[in-house]
């Protein structure tokens, strides 16, 4: 009763009221009259509780009019749950007692309590289901949206066409467009709202091109565009680049007098602003005379967006000025243009400014500035602020994964997400790309199939950029066949799946498949843009992909992208990687603006043809063109040092331009310093560098085998063991490449087991080494139990078995070897005939080598010097002397120094003084300073009994003061 004598008091009465009340100690039940009367006088929520206990006390709680008053005050005064509470308490609560609750929750907003009300009463009608598809909607539940669904068919509800209009949005929004189409299929004739709904669902998940043709669809169905569909097309168009459609909706617009609404204007500034028409867009913004803040907000937007931050930050002062107070799309606007100042004191004060207008614990604000700080490198500061938001959405979660994402501490974007699990907040697209990111860079395949299967089981799977993301996954772990067949199952692609996917496929040395990728997305109707021509061009890198290279250098005329630097670089690289150096050079000097990248492509098309003269004639030009040089450009350099001064010239020019913390730069100085026996300087600029770099670790290794010193490269992988280094594959295939110089069988079985334990036996390049390793060490057992064991075996596999069998005198095993090679349908190449040619050399196998080495026209292999070189050296040694110099005297260039020796070293075993002469002629004709010929051929005389002969070849290199190599022997006197 405290409430009525409350109200009493404090409010004029009534005689009405003032008799109720009167009557309420005699327990008269009141009149419903009564009862509105005592509801207008509450003013709270609070006021309102006591009425709901006096509906339950007086029997009144199933009096629909009195109930239906009694939610709407409860919705006014703000007490929401106090009207849930009252329906919930009703045992039979009617269908149209229940829609009002829900209409009201639904017009407040409150769309989670609407489907709790609606989960438990299961009470539904055609003017039920629009709120509850639209509540669905707004917080994209699609799961519950698909079971309303079903409840709608059950019903017989799905040809209303309110109900229809709200699956589509239903669908559209929550990303299901291809659902949302079929439901719009059906219906019979639908009204602008529906095709409103599927624009703007397509627009929302990337679809723009089947949004412009759903509104193509609209304009020839002779349905007028209103303002929602202007407001979804709008942006699609800025988006497409299609800014002449865009400018013709802008002037539909004006005519249509459309162009006062707050949101059309700054969508329009952003379609002008996406084409580089800043000034066109500032023109609109302006022509608008009375500004709100979202045209402010459109425009600061724009700069942003257009990397203009100064013009951005300017336009910020600016509206400050004119007392235009801003808002949260305002700091989210500008904040983002703090980054590319990489000021962060200037970051600071937009904070400061937030922190003025309140808005600084606004969530979207509070997300802007952790993206700001961690793009900015304070990674300290955006998580301070992110643990300071005791309530954090899913956009601040995936500020923080993508902000260590950023700064590259892969495993601390793990741990936020596992962290935003456990705080069971839903994840999305976004949050999955970026964890996908960081598996790529952690090389994790298992943890990046587990983060696909977990957004399958969301049922995410289906978005766009998540699929691309995907794809992109898969060909970073070296899994091609995933991405392909990930591709074929997406019912929609857009413009970077075809790029991804073409670009994986050239990475992994599959032109064929890019090139049909490349006209099957013209097939599809998908035109070909830049990012297309700079991913498929790096694919051409040999003579006979130069046709289709100038096919697409063609075909980037004709569209006008022969203009784009990048693309200009890439056809530089092509040129030369096709052995068109010419036309490489061409295209460099017909350039209008050259960037380091474009010098650089041309010095390592050079570099990679040893035209070292042509590198250090670019360099000077670069130089005189007032270009800086990057460490780029010096790793081309440094293979074209003939002196050790050039080389620390080239090292002196890296101090003065700050760049010689680049590893790869550090490296390629150790083996230059290498190549002039200067490893105290190797090592010196080992000790600069921290030694959690592996990479240092695997040159300076690198740089001990090469000298011969293989018991220091071990030294160095034991030292980076002691000091917890995780050695990689590379450091791995050092270390066997030391073991096989050092042939030391205890050694290799040691290593081997380490190699196994690690799980690096999985590598393929370091089983072959393996088994390359086992061979030399005379192990072939070993050697062959590896190969074996291969799960899949390239050339280098093949290859290495049948030399390691020719290594220990198994010729008749290499050539059964072979013959397998064969029948698993791998054409041999150039390798591995070289490795069974010098097997049967060893073995003396003459017929088989004959064949062999005929066979290798079959497969089209062009016979090498090395080749002709092993031939001979089997023929030499069977003593088939005329064979092997009608081979030599056949050949289609000079006869290698090594060839002649070998056939040399063959007339002197088999007594053939004539021939012998020949050769030693040819010998010494190609290098006149060279003593070998002329001993070797004192000796034949000299077996020959023929000593005047021999000592006229001594007397003549006494004559010619020719010196011999001394001889030594590793056996000590006593």
């Amino acid at each position: 009763m405290g409430l009525f004598f409350r109200l009493r008091n404090t409010l004029p009465s009534p005689p009405a009221i003032t008799s109720f009340i009167r009557h309420k100690h005699h327990s008269i039940n009141p009149k419903a009259s009564h009862f509105l009367g005592l509801l207008n006088l509450c003013r709270t929520g609070e006021d309102l509780k006591p009425l709901k206990s006096f509906l339950f006390a007086h029997g009144l709680i199933n009096h629909v009019s009195l109930l239906e008053q009694f939610f709407r005050s409860c919705f006014h005064l703000g007490a929401s749950q106090l009207a849930i509470s009252t329906f919930q308490q009703i045992k039979r609560p009617s269908l149209g007692l229940q829609n009002l609750l829900i209409r009201c929750l639904c017009n407040h907003g409150l769309y989670q309590d609407l489907l709790c009300v609606y989960m438990k009463s299961r009470l539904s009608d055609d003017f039920t289901f629009p709120f509850v598809i639209k509540a669905c909607a707004a917080l994209g539940d699609a799961k519950i949206g698909k079971e309303v669904h079903g409840v709608v068919i059950r019903t017989g509800f799905e040809q209303n066409l309110v109900i229809q209009t709200s699956l589509v949005d239903l669908y559209a929004r929550t990303g299901c467009v291809e659902v949302a189409r079929q439901v719009i299929d059906i219906i019979p004739q639908p009204d602008l709202v529906p095709w409103n709904a599927l624009i703007a669902g397509y627009s929302w998940n990337g679809f723009d091109w089947e949004a412009l043709k759903v509104f193509r669809k609209i304009v020839f169905s002779d349905l007028k565009p209103n303002l929602s569909t202007l407001a979804s097309i709008v942006p699609v168009c800025t988006r497409l680049g299609c800014v002449n459609a865009g400018k013709s909706l802008h002037c539909f617009a004006v005519k249509s007098g459309f162009l006062s609404n707050d949101f059309l204007v700054p969508a329009l500034i952003s379609l002008y602003a996406g084409d580089g028409d800043l000034c066109g867009a500032r023109d609109l913004f302006d022509s608008v005379g009375d500004k709100s803040i979202a045209v402010w907000n459109a425009m600061i937007s724009s700069y942003t967006q257009r990397q203009e931050p100064v013009l951005a930050f300017e336009l910020f002062r600016l509206m400050l000025l004119v007392n235009i107070r801003p808002n949260l799309v305002t700091f989210v606007s500008i904040i983002p243009s703090l980054e590319s100042f990489t000021c962060l004191s200037l970051g600071e004060s937009i904070h400061a400014c937030a922190v003025k207008h309140g808005l600084e614990n606004q969530l979207p604000v509070l997300t802007a500035l952790v993206s700001m700080y961690a793009k900015l490198g304070c990674i300290d500061e955006s998580r301070y602020l992110f643990d300071q938001m005791p309530s954090k959405n899913l956009l601040l979660w995936n500020s923080m994964i993508s902000g260590y994402v950023h700064n590259g501490l892969w495993d601390l974007s793990l741990g936020v997400f596992r962290d935003m699990q456990v705080s069971r907040v839903d994840v999305d697209a976004v949050s999955i790309i970026s964890i996908l990111s960081a598996c790529s860079k952690l090389e994790a395949d298992l943890l990046g199939r587990s983060v696909h299967a977990f957004s399958i089981r969301k049922g995410i799977h289906s978005n766009l950029n998540l699929s691309n993301a995907l794809l992109a996954f898969y060909s970073d772990c070296h899994r091609l066949s995933y991405p392909i067949k990930l591709f074929h199952k997406m019912p929609l692609r857009n413009a970077i799946t075809w790029n991804t996917l073409i670009s994986a496929c050239v990475h992994h040395g599959e032109l064929e498949e890019a090139v049909a990728l490349y006209y099957q997305m013209q097939k599809e109707g998908f035109k070909l843009d830049l990012v297309t021509l700079t991913s498929i061009l790096p694919g051409c890198s040999d003579e006979g992909n130069l046709g289709q290279g100038m096919a697409f250098h063609g075909y980037a005329i004709k569209h006008g992208f022969a203009s784009d630097i990048s693309l200009l670089n890439s056809l530089i690289s092509m040129y030369c990687n096709c052995g068109d150096l010419h036309a490489g050079r061409l295209v460099f000097e017909t350039m209008p603006e050259k960037s380091v990248v474009s010098w650089n492509a041309l010095m390592t098309g050079f570099k990679n043809h040893d035209l070292q003269n042509e590198v250090i004639a670019i360099f000077s030009q670069m130089i005189k063109d007032d270009q800086r040089p990057n460490y780029v450009t010096l790793l081309n350099l440094l293979p074209a040092c003939y002196t050790r001064l050039q080389g620390k010239s080239i090292h002196a020019l890296a101090v003065r331009a700050g760049i010689l913390h680049e590893t790869p730069l550090l490296s390629s100085l150790m083996f230059m310093y290498a190549r002039f026996d200067n490893h105290d300087s190797c090592f010196l600029l080992f000790q600069t560098r921290k030694i959690e770099d592996i990479s240092l670790w695997n040159a300076i290794m690198s740089v001990q085998i090469q000298r011969k010193s293989s018991e220091n490269a071990v030294g160095f992988f034991t030292s980076l063991l002691r000091i917890g280094l995780e050695p990689d594959n590379v450091t791995l295939l050092n270390l066997v490449s030391a073991c096989a110089q050092l042939n030391s069988l205890i050694l290799s079985s040691s290593v081997m087991s380490y190699i196994i334990r690690k799980g690096f036996d999985k590598d393929l390049a370091i089983s072959n080494a393996l088994i390359d390793l086992h061979s030399r060490c005379g192990n072939i057992c070993t050697a062959r139990k590896l190969f074996d064991e291969l799960v899949k075996r390239d050339y280098v596999s093949w290859s290495v078995m049948i030399n390691g069998y020719g290594l220990n005198g198994n010729g008749e095993a290499a050539l059964d070897l072979f013959l397998q090679m064969k029948l698993s349908g791998m054409a041999p190449n150039g390798i591995t005939y070289l490795s069974v040619l010098s097997a049967f050399s060893h073995s003396g196998l003459v017929e088989q080598g004959r064949a062999v080495f005929k066979s290798m026209a079959e497969h089209g292999i062009t016979p090498q010097m090395k080749h002709y070189a092993c031939m001979v050296d089997l023929l030499g040694r069977t003593g088939n002397l005329t064979e092997a110099c009608d081979i030599v005297r056949g050949l289609p260039c000079k006869p290698s120094t090594s060839l002649l020796e070998s056939l040399l070293g063959a007339c002197r075993i088999h007594g053939s003084v004539e021939l012998g002469e020949k050769i030693a002629g040819l010998l010494s004709e190609s290098d006149p300073e060279n003593s070998r010929p002329h001993v070797m051929l004192h000796n034949i005389y000299a077996a020959a009994g023929r000593w005047t002969d021999a000592d006229r070849v001594r007397s003549r290199i006494e004559e010619r003061s020719l010196r011999k190599v001394p001889g030594f022997s590793l056996l000590m006197g006593n």
